[in-house]
């Protein structure tokens, strides 16, 4: 399990240590995480994960894992296996506490049958749309149903023929009697049960009425016995409604504390539109990495400590905000760069030819595997007579400030010997396509003997020794900063959001990566993709940019 440590203290860890104060809770805090598999996880379920975990680890409590699976017609098996998956991966351990709404399903139904037989809820014919037009609004009440006052015989013969199968979808569903005129309109006559004919992903055809979300949830909490019922601020004006229900079963109270959900800008937050995008295929799956899944910030190659220090960093309150989506990157940069292995590569490469070195010879230059972390040690890059670089590290007529190479510049290859550059060889279009250079034997290693100074540095791969690869470099996924503001999300999506170097030639010891986020000098973090690579072809993609560490590293450095 992935340690997490914080110092700092949130108001739900106010309201928890004000509850153990007074004995609320015989010192007791228990929490859970209760998604509901009709989608993939995102990074606004990461916050959620940290919190509830987290809460729980700090107290010596306990967290369980839920699936609310109450809607059998948009839950699939493959949800839940994926957000066991992720939960797991951000090193999160629910122990023997797994559980699913379907675990209820008979304690449920007696449940309600408990409140059909006191009176307050009964069978109603309307139509969904009829319920809806009944409702009212916020400034007139709603219409009772001509269905309100049934006798409670007759609701507990027709709730049972509801199970029973001996209606349509639709034909009847069971409301709680309330009141059609309360302010909140959560509280006017709330439908319980709905028929729906449709098998389950665990119960298969047992049952064809599946519990409405607000009638299952505070129960499943209530017989968990969660203490702290924590979720976010669109579920504060249900929680009178949990009340109610809890209340008039005389049953276990849990505690209901509300935070603000994460936003994040360029972002789509909706699991509905994230499937749209899905099923569109506007998106490569799921686990694509422009989207902000768990699954596809994994296969962009975030860590899950870097998620876990950015659901610390933007914290826990109770006003909705959005969050830059440049603070996620720079968690993910600044825990990359304590622990990513550095690697050589170039994405977009020039032909370098050195006329002075020997042919056929070959020298290993010693390079360091990450200076933030001087026990990962050292290895050993091959260096030869032809190289490869940065296209956008040689310009023809070079402005003063250009540091780089050009025409008789010398720049001081990383790790390896200065370099001059002494000519260009151009194709039919007038394009640069090879520089022919020539090195200073005595300035091995990236120090000249004499004292001369260069002021730039450049990375390299040796041609003979190169490892072919393709290379994903990802934009936002959207343009506008709130792509929910608008009538069609869909027409802000960014048609550049991924763009396929085709040609990148990296460092030998990527021949066969491991499973890790590697830094690429001065082009920013990249991991394998496991998911398209294949013997005959290997595919990386930039999990993040650099911005200016290199310079950073440079100074630092002395170069």
């Amino acid at each position: 399990m992935i340690e997490k440590t914080t110092d700092s203290v949130n108001f739900i860890q106010k309201i928890i240590d004000e509850d153990n104060e007074s004995g609320k809770w015989d010192n007791r805090v228990h929490t859970r995480f209760p998604p509901e598999p009709n989608g993939y996880l995102h990074i606004g379920h990461a916050k959620s994960i940290c919190l509830n975990f987290g809460i729980a680890d700090k107290n010596d409590g306990k967290c369980n894992l839920r699936f609310d699976d109450t809607n059998p017609t948009r839950e699939e098996n493959e949800y839940v296996e994926s957000i066991i998956e992720d939960v797991n991966w951000l090193g999160f351990d629910w122990e023997d506490r797994l559980f699913y709404a379907s675990d209820y399903f008979d304690q449920l139904f007696e449940f309600a049958m408990q409140l059909i037989k006191s009176g307050k809820a009964y069978v109603c014919d309307l139509t969904g749309e009829e319920i809806r037009t009944t409702r009212g609004n916020l400034k007139a009440p709603g219409t009772e149903s001509p269905f309100r006052n049934r006798f409670i015989e007759e609701n507990i013969e027709l709730f049972n023929q509801m199970k029973s199968g001996n209606f349509e979808n639709g034909e009847k569903v069971l409301r709680a009697k309330i009141d059609m005129a309360h302010p909140n309109l959560n509280m006017r006559d709330p439908v319980m049960y709905r028929i729906l004919h449709a098998s389950h992903h665990r119960t298969g055809d047992e049952w064809c009425i599946y519990p409405m979300y607000d009638w299952a949830h505070g129960l499943e909490d209530s017989l968990e016995k969660i203490t702290h019922s924590i979720c976010t601020l669109e579920f504060e004006d249900h929680r009178p409604l949990y009340d109610w229900y809890l209340d008039q079963l005389d049953v276990f109270h849990p505690q209901q504390i509300e935070f603000a959900r994460l936003n994040l800008n360029f972002t789509i937050m909706s699991k509905r539109k994230l499937k749209k995008l899905v099923d569109e295929n506007h998106v490569d799956g799921w686990d694509d990495p422009r989207m902000p899944t768990i699954s596809g910030l994994k296969r962009r190659g975030y860590s899950p400590e870097s998620i876990l220090n950015f659901a610390e960093d933007v914290g826990v309150t109770k006003r909705d905000s959005i969050i830059d989506v440049v603070r996620l990157e720079n968690a993910l940069r600044e825990d990359l760069n304590k622990r990513a292995p550095r690697v050589l590569g170039v994405l977009n490469p020039l032909k370098v030819v050195i006329t002075n070195y020997p042919e056929n010879h070959t020298e290993m230059m010693e390079a360091v595997n990450n200076p933030e972390d001087p026990s990962t040690g050292k290895r050993e890059i091959p260096f030869s007579k032809e190289l490869y670089i940065e296209q956008n590290d040689f310009m023809e007529d070079p402005p003063r400030k250009f540091f780089r190479l050009g025409p008789g510049r010398e720049v001081r290859l990383r790790y390896a010997y200065y370099i001059t550059c002494t000519d260009t060889i151009k194709n039919d279009k007038g394009e640069v396509v090879e520089l022919r250079c020539t090195y200073d034997p005595e300035t091995r290693g990236g120090s000249s003997p004499d004292g001369r100074k260069v002021k730039g540095t450049i990375h390299w791969v040796s041609a003979n020794h190169a490892v072919d690869a393709h290379v994903r470099l990802y934009d936002r996924l959207f343009l506008k900063e709130n792509p929910d503001d608008g009538d069609n999300f869909l027409q802000y999506i960014n048609p550049n959001s991924c763009t396929l170097l085709e040609n990148v030639k990296l460092e030998p010891s990527l021949a066969i990566p491991e499973n890790i986020t590697y830094q690429f000098e001065r082009n920013g973090y990249f991991v394998k993709d496991e998911k398209d690579s294949s013997e005959n072809q290997l595919i990386f993609n930039r999990a993040v940019s650099l911005r200016d560490s290199w310079a950073k590293f440079l100074k630092q450095s002395g170069h």
